[in-house]
């Protein structure tokens, strides 16, 4: 019998190595004879052991990593193909406690199946979601994702259900579901890794909510940063269009949906809905006021329902097992599960999708090992380069939305990262500034000058200049931003940037001056 080699394609074990991994194997299996085959699937999630390579024997697979080319030759002499022991070999992959540990609804299939088989998604579950929803009114469809109390996982935290409950009751001559998958916060990889290693749960997720809303046409919105991710989605867009999954009669039901990927410049603001709305219309990406709101005058002044990866690659399996199963998990009014994403200075870099509740505690030491410098931990930022610095005195602080918001700090996308006790917070609040200057669209003058201004007097601070002063100033320059901002970028920037200040004050104090010896 064949035997299956599964060796990621997944952007993070391409970067390490995964490439000369997969031909450097190829190779091998060929000059020996061996009967097997090189399946490139997407990644488990498990950074610090990429490139993961797994072989599927009778008793599971069985996995070795972090695996290099010259590493090939001695996996296939220690008898690599029946799972036999090596130094490298990690066990059963399931058993990884990493991985075991997780409750993986919305990633069930990521790193587990060919990316680009449909046959192997409908084998672990697949298309169930969808075949549910052709035979279901649009309101009825609207109303189990309102139930499971599926919330947006981009940032903003918005109840889905009613978004798209809004859209589907509001006239037009067309509707659009648009993926935000412009993914640019620092230390988040979610979105790609769906996109690269599980596309169809995002065809899925799309399809059944052009069904709930009445939208017949799609778009990913993606940066050009994620050329595998776009190859990828594009790739099984074809394949379901072929298999009558997406066009004029998705699943051979009356209700016709299609798609396709549209790629952004790399503008950190056209993440925000109206400027990726703007983008994708070929304009420049600026921030438009509201209202109107997307969900009434959208894509080319239409009714556009626009939400992130997560949230619409966590709808088949709520049409698949029912509002409740997925409301069952969670806490308060953050329901179902979240992929945290764990990075920076961290010995356990990667993916974890868990019910919404763990500690920040909880994450970073007992999931992400603590710092990889071995050094104590200092700040972990919660939520992209906008979040707040959270200090181990905030660690009891439950993974939830109000929680986080309680200590003036958000979720986000769910992206972590992790500093150990050489980083200096005002370097750090600088760099929030300086990331919001660079990343303006230009539109608000709180956000364009005030993140300028922010820049000077930070320098000011640092080189001592009147610094009770310019503390009270920046802090001033954030209220301003916070409240004056026509958009997140400018308004969420204090958050960082105000936390720094507040948690860490001695890093905001003149350096010691050190009198030369006499």
């Amino acid at each position: 019998m064949t035997v299956k080699i599964y060796i990621p394609r997944d952007a993070a074990a391409i970067a390490l190595g995964a490439e000369k991994v997969a031909a450097a194997m190829a190779e091998a299996v060929a000059a020996r004879g061996l009967d097997a085959t090189i399946i490139r699937n997407g990644s488990r999630g498990m950074h610090w052991l990429e490139p993961l390579v797994e072989v599927e024997t009778a008793e599971g697979r069985i996995g070795y990593g972090p695996v290099r080319a010259r590493d090939v030759a001695s996996l296939l002499d220690a008898g690599f193909i029946s799972g036999d022991a090596h130094a490298l070999c990690l066990g059963k992959t399931e058993e990884i406690p990493f991985l075991k540990n997780q409750t993986r609804l919305t990633f069930a299939r990521c790193g587990v199946i060919d990316p680009l088989s449909l046959d192997d998604y409908r084998a672990h579950g697949g298309l169930c979601g969808l075949q549910k929803s052709v035979s279901l009114a649009p309101a009825a469809i609207v109303a189990e994702v309102t139930e499971s109390g599926l919330r947006g996982r981009g940032g903003a935290g918005f109840p889905t259900g009613i978004k798209w409950k809004t859209v589907l009751e509001t006239a037009g001559p067309q509707k659009y579901i648009v993926c935000n998958a412009d993914e640019g916060d620092s230390g988040t990889f979610a979105d790609r890794m769906i996109m690269e290693g599980d596309p169809f749960v995002l065809i899925e997720g799309m399809a059944i909510a052009g069904i709930a809303t009445g939208a017949t046409k799609g778009y990913v919105y993606t940066r050009s940063e994620y050329p595998h991710a776009i190859a990828a989605m594009s790739a099984a867009i074809e394949v379901a269009r072929a298999a009558g999954v997406l066009g004029t009669s998705v699943l051979g039901s009356a209700h016709a949906f299609d798609m396709e990927v549209r790629t952004g410049a790399g503008a950190y603001v056209c993440g925000e809905e109206t400027s990726l709305l703007n983008s994708l219309e070929g304009k420049r990406g600026l921030v438009r006021a509201k209202p109107p709101l997307p969900a009434h005058k959208g894509l080319f002044d239409c009714p556009t329902v626009i939400n992130n990866v997560i949230s619409l690659a966590s709808v088949p399996v709520i049409l698949e097992k029912g509002a409740a199963y997925y409301r069952d998990f969670g806490m308060g009014r953050s329901r179902g599960t979240i992929p945290i994403q764990i990075a920076g200075n961290v010995k356990h870099a990667g993916l974890y999708e868990t019910a919404f509740g763990l500690t920040l505690g909880e994450i970073v030491d007992a999931i992400g090992g603590g710092t990889a410098s071995g050094r104590p931990v200092k700040a972990v930022q919660v939520g992209g380069p906008l979040g707040a610095y959270f200090p181990r005195a905030l660690f009891d602080t439950p993974f939830d939305y109000e929680a986080f918001a309680a200590k003036d700090g958000l979720i986000g996308h769910a992206g972590i990262v992790v500093f150990d006790d050489t980083a200096d917070m005002l370097k750090q609040a600088r760099f929030a500034m300086e990331f919001c200057a660079v990343e303006s669209c230009g539109k608000c003058t709180p956000c364009r000058i005030g993140s300028t201004r922010g820049v000077e007097v930070a320098d000011k601070i640092a080189a001592g200049i009147e610094p009770e002063k310019n503390r009270e100033l920046l802090a001033d320059l954030c209220n301003t931003m916070k409240f004056g901002s026509l958009c997140a970028l400018g308004g969420f920037t204090p958050y960082p940037v105000m936390s720094a200040m507040t948690h860490f004050p001695e890093d905001f104090e003149p350096a010691p001056v050190v009198e030369a010896a006499e």
